[in-house]
């Protein structure tokens, strides 16, 4: 391997597991709020320059984007683990192949959902009851934001295989390019044009493909193990098989998580468009808390899985723990930052004193738990790193999901606690359960694998 390949990537199997998963994150942590920064951008333009229709309109479809995709970004998530798997194995031929069937599964995921997204738009949001002052404007934001899937997969699935070999810095550059693009598309589309949420749409799909592009430039360029050959891309068997039996727990599990936020954002949908706005504007704060925490989960994914694949068992449980460690610290910053600045933050989406005050309301409920979240998160990408991506599903499945649906259709059903209060605060109960549920499975994983191997 060059000298280039070895700057650019994270030795994960070898040396300090604190200086070594900050390295890694912290690219990946700059990257997922850069994304929301693009991401917010879209939501404030929309906000100040079209209207409180036009910010719930965008807010409104967002779980859904989230539950049609979360299938296909959990294949994802297969493609790491296996890249990570043989290439701490250095097992040349199965990362090639693992690669290149990845790639390919990416473009023709991301064509699927742009037909499934464009066809089945005004059925899905009826059936989340948007409000009908917003519905047609959602209808219109959503059939524009599918036409960028094949670049969403294409992107997802590149930085996973980059991530699976160490590289967290070139995925960063890349947000970042697409990013300023992306900013400068919404200023034009919709306070020049005029389009409104069609404008931020179009902006969005442009910079995706911008990414993209880019993704593939790196890993056509790549000198190590994971170098993409356009012309060999291909499906294999095996591979897919082995992706597939990863993936799609993980991907079924974030739409899952996905479905269940579809009936939080429903049950939110019944009580107006201010409240519909207002939580619109605190999920995209909460964001920032969540992507950051999400680079540990990452991470843990991407340590545990090549460290398996060198036989260094005994790094399992230090990745774990040192990723909890610098979680609770991303939580505590961000609980510290929503409850002193959540006006402030808030008012960045809307001038409305109404939708403000809502919007404060929520933030204010989930800031102080959030941590458990990342929590949740990083226990849950330790189990995948083992291999282990059923167990997991299952427990965010009853923990998080069935938890979530029984909570709204009782104890929100009750007069006393019909409040949109009560709907937030299902977030951290379910939480704490399968933190709880997820670190006990871990517990059981480390066993059997020291069992296994005679540990």
């Amino acid at each position: 391997m060059s000298s280039l390949v070895k700057s650019k990537n994270v030795d994960m199997c070898n040396g300090s597991l604190f200086k070594s998963l900050i390295r890694f994150a912290v690219p990946l942590m700059l990257s997922g709020v850069l994304q929301l920064f693009f991401n917010a951008a879209d939501v404030v333009v929309v906000g100040k320059f079209a209207g409180d229709e036009s910010l719930a309109a965008v807010g409104a479809t967002t779980t859904l984007i989230n539950l049609l995709t979360n299938v296909f970004i959990g294949l994802s998530v297969g493609a790491n683990v296996l890249v990570a798997n043989y290439y701490g194995a250095r097992q040349e031929r199965d990362v090639h192949e693992t690669v290149h069937t990845s790639m390919t599964i990416s473009l023709f995921s991301g064509i699927l959902l742009t037909v499934v997204g464009f066809v089945a738009a005004p059925f899905l949001l009826s059936l989340m009851q948007t409000p009908a002052d917003v519905i047609d404007l959602s209808v219109i934001y959503l059939r524009t934001y599918f036409m960028g899937m094949p670049a969403v997969m294409i992107y997802n699935f590149g930085s996973a295989i980059l991530r699976a070999a160490g590289d967290t810095k070139r995925a960063l550059y890349i947000l970042l390019s697409s990013g300023v693009v992306n900013v400068a598309f919404n200023l034009i589309f919709v306070i020049a044009f005029h389009w409104g949420v069609f404008g931020v749409g179009l902006a969005t799909i442009i910079s995706q493909y911008i990414s993209a592009a880019f993704i593939v430039l790196c890993l056509v360029k790549e000198k190590s193990l994971i170098r993409l050959e356009i012309k060999k891309l291909r499906i294999y068997k095996k591979k897919l098989i082995r992706i597939l039996q990863i993936g799609i727990p993980a991907g079924f599990q974030g739409m899952m998580f996905s479905l269940s936020n579809v009936v939080i954002q429903s049950s939110i949908n019944g009580f107006g468009k201010v409240i519909v706005a207002a939580s619109a504007a605190s999920v995209s704060v909460e964001g920032f808390a969540f992507t950051s925490m999400n680079a540990f989960h990452q991470s843990a994914v991407s340590f545990t899985s090549q460290n398996i694949g060198a036989r260094k068992f005994d790094r399992i449980s230090k990745i774990l723990f040192i990723s909890l460690f610098y979680v609770v610290l991303v939580g505590a910053f961000f609980a510290f930052l929503f409850l002193c600045f959540g006006k402030t933050l808030i008012g960045f989406y809307t001038t409305s004193p109404e939708v403000i005050s809502e919007g404060v309301k929520r933030l204010s409920i989930i800031a102080g738990s959030y941590f458990i979240c990342g929590l949740m998160d990083v226990t849950s990408g330790s189990l995948r790193g083992m291999g282990y991506s059923f167990t997991p599903m299952i427990v965010s499945l009853l923990g998080v999901c069935v938890l979530r649906v029984v909570w709204v259709a009782t104890i929100f059903q009750m007069d006393r606690f019909h409040t949109v209060e009560t709907i937030y605060y299902s977030y951290p109960v379910t939480w704490v359960v399968t933190f709880t549920a997820h670190f006990v499975t871990f517990i059981v994983a480390k066993y059997k694998i020291k069992k296994k191997w005679n540990i």
